[in-house]
């Protein structure tokens, strides 16, 4: 059993990356939280009960780290959408499993597909663009289920950005018919590299925030809102128990 650390709601993956594995007969939803999407849970209701239902939620990002050591005493690794999808698929390449990637525009999955399937040659793959909106129709998540279910993926990667992921999921996971449902964000960009993720001697140093931050001025404000709020949560939290 992976083991995991509680800070607040949420149950947080603590065990090594290479403790995942894809169940055949089981069901799993995994999610991420940083310090953003905490702070944006906070006063999302779904968006958090997306997160606390997650059967893996995965520490990506050096303040929910800080969290887990500061409140519980526990040192854990962070572990970034980048790093399960790579995970996952040199899992579903040993085992010859099925990918499917839901989200991003068409161009962007074309060249997904041209570089994974050269890539990963024991990999079947799979491929869907929803229409671009803020809020989908009722048609619109039946067409996606239906083409997530007629290819059957053993891994489905859902790229649309958070919180508008993990609430399509929360919503649909029960009509999905795939064994692990992982959703990774910004890491469609990063495969079709219309996006640069952060060399890795930078993630090294746990400044890939602060990389990112200078990527586009949309994380810069993200960053810039959500930042101290986390660590004002983050000191009250360990404040008040240590006054208990």
């Amino acid at each position: 059993m992976p083991k995991s650390v509680k800070i607040k709601e949420y149950n947080i993956y603590a065990s090594d990356i290479n403790s995942l594995t894809v169940e055949k007969d089981k069901k799993t939803i995994v999610n991420t939280i940083n310090a953003h999407s905490y702070i944006v849970a906070k006063n999302d209701s779904k968006f958090k009960k997306a997160l606390v239902s997650s059967d893996i939620l995965l520490p990506d990002g050096e303040g929910v780290v800080l969290m887990a050591k500061k409140l519980k005493g526990e040192k854990i690794k962070k572990i970034a959408g980048a790093d399960i999808h790579d995970y996952l698929l040199d899992l579903s390449e040993k085992r010859g499993l099925k990918c499917f990637y839901l989200g991003a525009s068409q161009e962007t999955l074309d060249i997904i597909k041209n570089k994974q399937t050269q890539k990963y040659k024991n990999v079947t793959f799979g491929f869907y663009s929803p229409p671009f909106k803020p809020v989908f129709s009722n048609e619109d998540n039946v067409q996606m289920v239906s083409k997530i279910n007629a290819f059957k993926p053993d891994v489905l990667f859902v790229g649309m950005t958070a919180p508008k992921q993990e609430k399509w999921v929360f919503d649909n996971k029960e009509n999905i018919d795939a064994n692990i449902i992982c959703s990774i964000g910004a890491v469609f960009d990063f495969i079709a590299e219309t996006k640069k993720r952060a060399p890795q001697w930078v993630i090294n140093l746990k400044m890939e925030w602060l990389y990112r931050s200078f990527t586009a001025w949309r994380l810069t404000k993200r960053y810039l809102y959500s930042t101290p709020l986390f660590l004002i949560e983050l000191y009250s939290l360990k404040y008040f128990s240590n006054s208990k």
